[in-house]
């Protein structure tokens, strides 16, 4: 089992696991932990990245991003947080308590972001420091990752028609946002030029993109 790593200003971790609805109840509480929610998200998809580079020197340019989406999605994240117990040191308010967040993976996964963000300020933003401790957490899974890994890699295979097909990218935007602060969910559309191919929904933005793109490849007739 993987241990949280080790702080020097202890505020910082605590900001890390304090989430929206426990300042709603504790107003001396002046911050929560969606900013380094925001840098942890970043510095995990950088590392992520780099680490796959150099593990698979041979594999293309599409196998790459979707392999790093599965790593650093939503449900694989939430799981990294319960090898932390990240669940039991949650701050959250009571509302979030009694449903069920502490086992909530949208919960569980943007702590382990935060707790991530945070540890890289705590150090002074040596992504090096960042880089070992996150590195083991991938190795762990990424072999069964690729074992069992579908086939549908929607978002690649949406790409792939784009640039064959029409010359362009894909470009997802958010459509909306919706409730509570403990349980959103994202609504997501995927354009190329001028014109939209599909709309999705996911508890996360990079879910809400995959279904975008998987609606995009039915209302093509390729799925």
């Amino acid at each position: 089992m993987f241990a949280p790593p080790r702080f020097h200003n202890r505020a910082l971790l605590e900001t890390a696991l304090t989430h929206r609805s426990y300042i709603n109840e504790h107003p001396e509480v002046k911050e929560h932990n969606e900013r380094l929610e925001f840098l942890g998200d970043a510095l995990l998809n950088f590392l992520c990245g780099e680490f796959l580079y150099k593990r698979y020197p041979d594999m293309p340019e599409g196998d790459l991003t979707s392999l790093r989406a599965a790593l650093v999605e939503e449900q694989q994240l939430a799981k990294f947080a319960q090898e932390l117990l990240l669940g039991k040191l949650l701050r959250l308010g009571k509302g979030a308590e009694l449903e069920g967040g502490r086992q909530n993976a949208n919960l569980l996964s943007s702590a382990f972001e935060a707790l991530i963000g945070a540890y890289f300020l705590d150090k002074n933003s040596d992504i090096g420091v960042v880089r070992e401790y996150i590195d083991p957490f991938f190795d762990a899974v990424v072999d069964a990752l690729i074992i069992s890994a579908p086939s549908d890699n929607f978002k690649s295979r949406f790409q792939e028609w784009a640039l064959a097909n029409c010359k362009e990218n894909p470009r997802y935007t958010i459509a909306k946002q919706s409730g509570p602060d403990h349980n959103r969910e994202w609504e997501a559309e995927v354009w190329i030029k001028f014109d939209k191919y599909g709309d999705g929904k996911g508890r996360r933005k990079q879910d809400a993109e995959k279904d975008a793109a998987r609606n995009a490849l039915r209302g093509l007739g390729l799925l």
